[in-house]
């Protein structure tokens, strides 16, 4: 009998089969399995609800398009303590599911976060793409948060965590859902970095048309928080919330009022 949190892995899909296919199959082979696999399925036309069932997970519909809504669908669904998010097209190591468990022994931290490493395109950029890119990512977000920010293919947090914040977040389908969950959550929730080195995903993201779509969406993320966000308010309001509260900060509704 498993001890300690129980744990949702929350998969995201849309005509991905057969990546989903290589990252359920990656799940079935961690040392500690989740309690349950939520696949949310955004609309596919192929066959990644017919895969997500022969593994044994639970597939829940999402009619609204987009990642956003259908990252936040799964969460909604997801009934452990833990919930834990990654893509289709992510390979985790055998020992992420219970590396992250561990990285929630200390009671406040509300979220664990982390790179990966490539697991296609070419060879010689499989490390040092990903480093790149996820580099470039947080040197754009962490400023604009005021701490680190959240990223969806190597993702959890506590369900209470959610549950706090579901009604703040978008879901736009042209916004990045895991910069957004980031900017709710960062307010009064504790994140923690953890290690890159359990997670491998597909080298699309880095891709030149994909690249330019996905930092539109994150700018076009970062300015739906504005004038609230804006980085100097952001961070002195963050900064007044640790003087007060040494463990965590306080909500915006404590600060400014609710939005």
């Amino acid at each position: 009998m498993l001890v300690g949190p129980t744990v949702s892995v929350v998969i995201p899909v849309r005509d991905d089969a057969e990546h989903l296919r290589r990252c359920l199959d990656a799940l079935t082979a961690q040392t500690r399995r989740a309690d349950e696999i939520v696949v949310v399925d955004n609309g596919s036309r192929d066959g990644s609800a017919d895969v997500a069932r022969a593994a044994g997970a639970r597939v829940v519909p999402c009619a609204e398009p987009g990642i956003p809504a259908a990252a936040a669908t799964g969460y909604d669904a997801a009934r452990s303590d833990l919930i834990l998010r990654l893509d289709a097209d992510s390979i985790p190591e055998p020992t992420w599911i219970a590396s992250t468990v561990t990285a929630f022994g200390e009671e406040d931290v509300d979220a664990v976060t982390a790179g990966a490493v490539f697991h296609d395109g070419p060879a010689w950029g499989r490390v040092l793409l990903a480093v790149a890119f996820l580099t470039v990512y947080t040197a754009f977000a962490a400023p604009a948060l005021g701490h680190a920010p959240l990223w969806g293919s190597n993702l959890a947090f506590r369900r209470s965590a959610w549950l706090a914040v579901r009604d703040q977040v978008h879901r736009d389908p042209e916004l990045h859902d895991d910069l957004d969950l980031a900017y709710h959550l960062g307010e009064r929730h504790r994140i923690r970095v953890g290690s890159s080195r359990l997670m491998r995903v597909s080298w699309r993201t880095v891709r030149p048309g994909r690249f330019a779509k996905s930092f539109s969406r994150g700018m076009g993320t970062v300015f739906a928080h504005w004038p609230e966000d804006i980085p100097p308010a952001r961070w002195a309001r963050l900064a007044r919330a640790r003087l007060t509260r040494t463990d965590r900060p306080v909500p915006h509704a404590a600060i400014r009022g609710s939005r």
